[in-house]
């Protein structure tokens, strides 16, 4: 094949990029300027990165000299990947969760996710914007908007449909290629929406399996970082360089820690077939037309390529009543400890003085205002109130107990199906168990869902299981994938 064009990497995977950098026929260095042209044409409309690496290009040639001297690290050399703006690179790019308290703020140093990556030879192209303090600043904030990089919009329908949050900016850049995969976060659903509703592929995994050691929080119980992606195997790919021990994070030195430094050997086309996937039929309750036929659909897929379907499952957790104390009370400790550790240009040191800060500059700062941060600051930041620990133990009990893992243990299930980030994934939040979503249509009509969103555009297809069952779900997601192909890139046209 003769050299590659700046137009052929538009949908090009990383092993796609990796086979045409091993052959001579592009270089990363090039790539990331191909990438970077796209950034300076389509991101001031999409707002979906917040700033590009100044040493991009220079840390691209440096890989490929090392390709020519020594050969590729492995998968990830000279890829160029773009990072959530809440985890920690120690360069010069912010880390600043999308807040201009922390504009001018430079972490001392790499996250431990973002030092994997970079071992891998992954190139960070840039930070990606994200919905303010991953949506943990005020009740009314829009997903996607932030003080610093304003309003990420969707590739698909820049303006009319929800771009899915807190990591809004990585989905909607992977989306419209302005790079070749991202590293987001969840805590409950910022992953797994904005994957769903940008077309791609998410991956939210166990608590315990990727490190959080700097990367700004939200709770320790919950907070994991992931890959988006446009393919499973991409997936894959990273989660497999992701998967290192960290000391520093207690959630990884647990028993029962099950993990691999290479994912892509679980996937099989053929995945499907024996499978048992289970219908929890109670949470497609509220789905208006357009999605409940994407759901059916997939279903319909899932037997036609030999998979068992229970259908319906019931989980004893259906009405269960859920609160948000572990984040109101974990959000505090975890920011302050963040926040103490900072590098230069922090303008913050706690969240007193955030509050204080946002106050100060309320014509920049608070838009959408900021209860969310005062109702976290009237906890001690101690997480020694019986509210706190008693929360903690029924998320625990309820989601793992009395949800996923009653449901997989009593119908002897590989994984629960659900469409996208609806109702039902919180589970899987707090049981800190895994959730992999996938392509899986694009919905002509909608209505207009909680907050003003409409529930028109992309939807993805998702798979949930037990701890550490990330092997089980890539086999299913790549089998599915296989089978339907789903996947397409929105129009340029779009994002002038």
């Amino acid at each position: 094949m003769d050299k590659w064009t700046k137009e052929m990497i538009i949908e090009a995977d990383i092993a796609l990029l990796q086979a045409a950098m091993e052959a001579g026929e592009l270089s990363a260095a090039d790539c990331v300027r191909w990438y970077l042209e796209r950034i300076e044409r389509f991101n001031p409309k999409l707002k979906a990165v917040l700033e590009v690496n100044p040493d991009a290009i220079a840390e691209a040639e440096a890989l490929d000299s090392e390709r020519r001297d020594s050969g590729a690290r492995g998968p990830l050399h000279g890829i160029p990947i773009m990072l959530k703006d809440n985890i920690d690179t120690g360069d010069r790019m912010h880390t600043s969760a999308g807040s201009v308290a922390l504009a001018d703020h430079f972490a001392p140093k790499d996250s431990f996710a973002a030092a994997q990556l970079r071992a891998a030879g992954a190139v960070f192209l840039g930070k990606a914007n994200m919905t303010e303090w991953a949506n943990f600043m005020s009740s009314t904030m829009w997903a996607g908007y932030s003080s610093r990089g304003g309003l990420t919009l969707n590739p698909y329908g820049p303006g009319e449909l929800f771009v899915g949050g807190s990591s809004s900016g990585p989905g909607a850049a992977v989306a419209a290629n302005l790079c070749a995969a991202a590293i987001g976060t969840e805590t409950s659903g910022s992953i797994i929406s904005p994957s769903s509703q940008n077309c791609l592929v998410g991956l939210k995994p166990t608590i315990g399996l990727v490190s959080r050691s700097g990367i700004i929080p939200i709770t320790q119980s919950q907070d994991s970082a992931g890959p988006m992606t446009r393919t499973v195997r991409d997936a894959a790919i990273l989660l497999g360089a992701l998967t290192a021990v960290d000391s520093e994070d207690a959630s990884m030195l647990m028993d029962g820690r099950e993990a691999y430094a290479d994912y892509t050997r679980f996937l099989d086309p053929d995945g499907l077939r024996a499978a048992r996937i289970g219908i929890p039929r109670q949470y497609y309750r509220d789905l208006d037309q357009a999605r409940l036929a994407i759901i059916e659909r997939a279903i319909a897929l899932c037997k036609e390529c030999g998979a068992t379907i229970v259908d319906p499952v019931s989980l004893p957790c259906e009405n269960a009543k859920w609160d948000w104390d572990v984040m109101r009370y974990e959000f505090k400790k975890g920011l302050n400890d963040y926040l103490a550790q900072a590098g230069a240009g922090a303008s913050v040191r706690s969240l007193d003085e955030l509050i204080a800060y946002n106050e100060r500059h309320r014509d920049s700062a608070l838009k959408y205002g900021q209860n969310l941060l005062i109702g976290a600051n009237e906890t001690s930041g101690l997480l020694t109130e019986p509210v706190y620990t008693e929360s903690l133990r029924l998320n625990r009990e309820v989601a793992r107990n009395q949800g996923i893992d009653h449901a997989i243990r009593e119908h002897r299930l590989d994984a629960l199906l659900f469409l996208g980030n609806e109702e039902g994934l919180d589970l899987s939040a707090r049981a800190g168990y895994p959730a992999l979503t996938v392509p899986g249509g694009f919905a002509r009509t909608g209505v207009i869902a909680e907050g003003g969103y409409t529930t028109k555009g992309p939807q993805g297809i998702t798979f949930v299981g037990t701890a550490y069952s990330e092997p089980a779900l890539f086999r299913l997601a790549y089998a599915y994938e296989c089978a339907s192909h789903y996947r397409f890139a929105p129009a340029d046209s779009h994002l002038l």
